[in-house]
């Protein structure tokens, strides 16, 4: 009799259990909501999400859709999708710096068993795991190495595209292993980018984790902008550099451009339309932006002499002679990566208020400059 107790008990709790779980799936179905990114939108459905990707690339006149299952077995909307995976993913290989913040703040650094061109890689955590040679060198992103990728063979690769035609991509797919484009690089909202965590979140069935990692970022972002916007002064900026004569900035709806405004700055050159760069003369620059209180983002240059001996018309503005400029690339991982490009993209809550500390120091008393720093002579 004890035992047959037992035995209905059982019974009974795997039951709960089983219905407990479907009303679990049946609660999480329907899209993830995604509230800045414009690239990409998440579907969840009992048995499996939907990844679609709306912008892979700039221009582009197609979309992906990727089908992620939760148990193995055929699903029917497997035949409408360009890559199906089951998830939660154990390895991958991603191709862009900026992937990796995104699995280390999942706690899935380790997941990452192959990398195109280590040294770009900055962050310590990552390093860590390259020294320990648990992440292989995959050549270069536009040339992956396939031979070593085959023998890794990771359950997914994610990588991104600037245009449609990709060789590598299509060898990849022909070897058996699915291919994910990832274009966070397109969003041009400062949170639109960090909000891809979203996309890494559905990989490893960590959704709710990814929501709440951007929940925290969007909070503090949205509160710095708010303080800034109290400021009673909003400094003239000036953003970029010569390249060959031409001086290259960013345009008035881009992501550098929405950092500046957000932080109660004026941008010179915020009544420009488009995403990318600018491309100037030295004469229209001068003219505009001679008296600029601020100078932001002065290109590759990590100080004011190295500025001055590439050309000396640089030394005619004022925020260079009132030692205004501030740049992001003096500060780089141990084989020279600049953290600024893996980071920022993630944590644009931390370059808001780097660019609030550098137009409003009393705004943010306690913060310190955590990308940018103020080039010395």
């Amino acid at each position: 009799m004890q035992k047959l107790f037992l035995f209905i008990s059982l019974a009974l709790l795997v039951v709960s259990c089983k219905q407990t779980n479907t009303s679990e799936n049946a609660a999480l179905t329907g899209p993830v909501e995604i509230k800045y990114a414009k690239g990409f939108t998440i579907e969840t459905f009992e048995t499996h999400k939907i990844i679609t990707l709306t912008n892979p690339w700039p221009g582009a006149d197609v979309s992906f859709r990727y089908l992620l299952k939760f148990e193995d077995g055929p699903i029917k909307a497997e035949n409408q999708t360009d890559a199906v995976l089951k998830v939660p993913v154990n390895d991958l290989v991603v191709t862009s710096t900026t992937h990796i913040p995104s699995l280390e703040m999942l706690g899935q650094a380790e997941s990452l068993i192959g990398f195109p061109n280590l040294d770009y890689i900055s962050s310590e955590t990552t390093r860590s795991l390259i020294a320990e040679g648990k992440i292989k060198e995959l050549g270069k992103n536009e040339d992956l190495n396939t031979e070593v990728l085959i023998d890794m063979d990771p359950e997914v690769v994610v990588t991104f595209a600037v245009e449609g035609s990709n060789k590598t991509v299509a060898n990849i797919k022909k070897m058996g292993i699915p291919v994910l484009y990832n274009s966070d690089w397109t969003e041009t909202h400062p949170l639109g980018k960090a909000e891809w965590i979203k996309f890494f979140g559905a990989l490893f069935n960590k959704q709710e984790e990814a929501n709440r990692i951007f929940s925290e970022i969007e909070r503090d972002y949205i509160e710095a902008k708010t303080l800034a916007a109290n400021s009673a002064t909003s400094p003239t900026v000036l953003s970029g550099a010569m390249y060959k004569d031409i001086w290259y900035l960013p345009q008035g709806d881009s992501w550098a451009a929405q950092f500046i405004e957000d932080a109660h700055g004026t941008y010179l050159w915020k009544d420009s339309e488009g995403t990318g760069s600018l491309s100037l003369n030295l004469e229209s620059v001068l003219e505009k932006g001679q008296q600029a209180q601020f100078w932001i983002g002065p290109g590759q240059f990590t100080s004011q002499s190295q500025m001055e001996a590439a050309h000396t018309v640089y030394t005619e503005f004022d925020a260079f002679k009132n030692k205004e400029v501030y740049s992001f690339t003096n500060k780089k991982g141990a084989t020279g990566g600049v953290l600024y490009y893996e980071l920022a993209p993630n944590r644009p809550d931390l370059v808001l208020k780097d660019i609030i500390k550098i137009l409003h120091p009393d705004v943010l008393p306690e913060h310190e400059l955590y990308f940018f720093s103020q080039l010395e002579e």
